[in-house]
């Protein structure tokens, strides 16, 4: 079976994350023994299809039969070995085999807590709450920050800020490890954690190459930052799994014309809480039960109604072997929407970015997984839909009331006045 160039890894320090870096290899060590594998290829065809992916299962053989049939010294050899690499990038993990019985429809695990009676009561909706309460600006700011953008003024910003104190402070609790990241990044990091750039399905924002520097991009989540992290480390199995959380910035270059997905539900900028984990192969199956069941403790505290999905094939990014979703009733929207995604990405990602882990006398990939602690936008929609009450504030939940200077409820903003935007003539 044709083998990829390797770089040799460095070893990593104990639980103290001090490491050493190494350039990585043009060609990824992606597993050429199960694509490659003529016996394979009805099962990854049936895979890229339920999944509705772009790989080219016959193309790669074609190209793979080619290049086992060229001498290494052949003109032609190095442009069919990269040729190769770029359909294999193409292809999805593989679907776990519960997924795989799924059709369209997600399966319910579960609901959390129960759906607010407004009795008479008609709920608004998130930025009628807003406007109303004088709390967040998204009108007209073209000339200051573009489309898709928006302003948490005063108690919503406090708010804001009690989310992600709260969700840090439980994080911790539970032993994982907090790093600061950075917001830019290679397409190497991206293209390697399952992100398309250069394409006209790109969600990535790019920085132009003549101000910034070739290759530069800015991050869509702290799951690739933290993932680039590790890239080339090779990890004692005693020291895993290993458990990392970040607070970032997220950009996203998505946009969308659903109704469902109005205001600030999709946005291009936004900030949010990952949780990114590091396994042996046989620990990950149980860590993605215990993402999920650390997303339930986070949200069920905020007396949200909510439904636990367990994702079908056609829902799966490139790099997710399973995933999870949670979805939290808006009543204002008279809607379920998405608030947080757990996936096992198993060794898709690592195998791109070349971590591994010790395990007697020999090296394996690990596994890698990813969960969304709080997205702050749509988890304040869903807050202040379903605490709203009729004569104008919003209740807040007990858990955040220590991170929200005690307070327990949110009243119209008169401290910053509605701003008015004139003409200049």
């Amino acid at each position: 079976m044709f083998k990829s160039c390797l770089c040799k890894p460095s070893r990593l320090m104990g639980k103290s994350m001090q490491f050493k870096y190494f350039s990585i290899c043009n060609f990824p060590d992606i597993d050429t023994n199960y694509y490659c594998d003529v016996k394979n290829m009805t099962e990854i065809r049936q895979n890229i299809q339920s999944r509705k992916g772009i790989g080219n299962i016959e193309k790669m053989h074609e190209i793979y039969n080619l290049l086992k049939s060229t001498p290494i010294a052949n003109e032609t050899y190095k442009n069919l070995k990269e040729n190769l690499y770029k359909e294999l990038a193409c292809l999805p993990n593989r679907t776990h085999p519960i997924v795989k019985t799924y059709e369209e429809q997600p399966h319910l695990i579960h609901e959390i807590n129960k759906k607010k009676d407004f009795g008479n009561y008609k709920p608004l909706e998130f930025s009628e709450i807003t406007n109303l309460l004088n709390l967040m600006r998204t009108d007209k700011l073209g000339h200051t920050c573009g489309n898709k953008s928006y302003y948490y003024i005063g108690e919503l910003a406090e708010l804001e800020e009690a989310l992600i104190k709260y969700t840090v402070s439980e994080l911790l609790k539970e032993n994982f490890k907090l790093v600061s990241v950075p917001d830019i990044l290679s397409s190497n990091v991206l293209q390697s954690c399952g992100m398309m750039i250069n394409t006209d399905r790109t969600q990535i924002y790019s920085l132009d190459p003549v101000h910034h520097g070739p290759d530069l991009y800015l991050s869509g989540t702290a799951e690739m930052s933290l993932a680039g992290l590790l890239r080339d480390s090779l990890h004692d199995t005693n020291n895993l799994p290993l458990k990392l959380a970040a607070v970032s910035r997220c950009y996203r270059a998505e946009t969308s014309n659903v109704v469902e997905e109005r205001g600030t539900y999709r946005v291009h900028q936004f900030t949010k809480v990952e949780m990114f984990t590091v396994t042996t192969r046989e620990q990950s199956d149980d860590m993605l039960e215990y993402l999920r069941g650390m997303q339930e403790h986070l949200f069920s505290p905020l007396g949200l109604h909510m439904r636990v999905l367990d994702m079908p094939p056609h829902e799966l990014g490139a790099p997710a072997y399973r995933k999870y979703d949670i979805e939290a009733w808006m009543p204002g929207r008279s809607n379920y929407g998405e608030i947080s995604s757990c996936s096992n990405c198993t060794d898709y990602q690592s195998r791109r970015l070349n971590i591994k882990y010790y395990d007697c006398n020999s090296e394996k990939y690990v596994h890698t997984l990813n969960g969304t602690a709080c997205a702050i936008p749509r988890m304040l929609i869903a807050l202040l839909e379903t605490h709203q009450e009729p004569k104008g504030k919003i209740n807040i939940p007990i858990a955040l009331q220590p991170y929200f200077s005690g307070k327990q409820f949110i009243s119209k903003n008169s401290n910053v006045p509605k701003l008015k935007l004139l003409k200049i003539k």
